[in-house]
């Protein structure tokens, strides 16, 4: 099977000072993030891309990246919009985003043909990951209707930090099977004085460990998933969506597959670290940590020739 990669590059970068962060140079030739995730997706295996974008930021994404991957690449584009909602459902007043990264794969139903990997355009997840997720969705991944088998990339807590400010992420309980029981998006991550601190979505501290598994969201996920997403958007309309801020999130959908039984979650660790513009301050430590790497042998100096 011909898994295909899928990019959520919609976020409009409020935490970036109003920028639209995913589309910043970083490397030595004008690269950006999405550059040097396509190049470590593309050596793995993936011979498709799915680029999931607002429709107003079309042209300047495609002449800063989308044009120059089609040399390299299939590309597909599908569109994330706030008004593209379910039937019977309209935007409350007030309300600004779209609904979440849920939303965002669901966008690209229609050019989604296979197993699918999905990734932020704006996180470094390095070689490893792009690996151990294409090779277990073309030999391991079962496709024998016992339930969606999906996967994710485990990546360790402490490599996933940022020193600007807080982030939040997907914290995973992971059983001795190496299967995912649960995973719960966990707010305001920070390391003060040497210990973690964190909140769950009622703002009651909680305690991490920094060895502990998170996603990233990093997923493999089979094309029946778009099913599941597509039939529990409606019911989180009816329950969240009058909430100004709430997401349709994809860590939430999986957990809840998880606990339903209808599918399972292979753990795939990899200890690259993550590095991301979260906050535009993280942008000379972005261009810094691509500098060591290219140094360092596992990057060109120029990625496309």
């Amino acid at each position: 099977m011909d898994a295909a990669l899928v990019v959520m590059a919609a976020g409009i970068g409020s935490r970036f000072g109003g920028g639209i962060k995913q589309l910043e140079p970083m490397g030595p030739n004008g690269e950006i993030i999405m550059d040097y995730a396509i190049y470590d997706a593309r050596k793995a295996g993936f011979r498709k891309v799915v680029f999931i974008i607002r429709k107003d930021l079309e042209k300047d994404f495609r002449e800063i990246i989308g044009n120059r991957i089609e040399k390299v690449m299939d590309v597909d584009y599908a569109f994330q919009e706030l008004e593209d909602l379910p039937a019977g459902f309209t935007v409350p007043a007030g309300r600004k985003k779209p609904w979440g990264t849920g939303q965002a794969v669901l966008a690209a139903k229609n050019v989604l043909h296979s197993p699918f990997c999905v990734i932020n355009a704006d996180d470094y997840y390095g070689p490893k990951a792009f690996q151990v997720i294409h090779d277990y969705m073309e030999s391991g991944m079962r496709t024998d209707g016992g339930g969606l088998d999906m996967c994710m990339a485990g990546f360790i807590l402490k490599n996933t930090l940022s020193d600007n400010g807080t982030v939040t992420r997907g914290v995973c309980s992971v059983n001795a099977d190496g299967y995912l029981d649960s995973v719960t998006e966990t707010f305001e991550i920070r390391e003060q004085d040497g210990v973690l601190r964190a909140q769950d979505a009622a703002g009651q501290p909680v305690h991490l460990r920094p060895d502990q598994f998170v996603s990233m969201n990093m997923w493999g996920l089979p094309q029946e998933f778009l099913g599941v997403l597509e039939e529990g958007f409606p019911k989180f309309l009816r329950e969240n969506g009058s909430a100004l801020k709430s997401e349709y999130l994809l860590p939430t959908v999986v957990d809840q597959c998880i606990h339903s039984g209808k599918g399972t979650v292979r753990v795939l660790p990899t200890e690259d670290r993550w590095f991301g513009v979260t906050y535009k301050e993280d942008k000379p430590v972005v261009v810094d940590s691509i500098r060591k790497l290219i140094d360092a042998g596992v990057y060109p100096e120029k990625l496309y020739g």
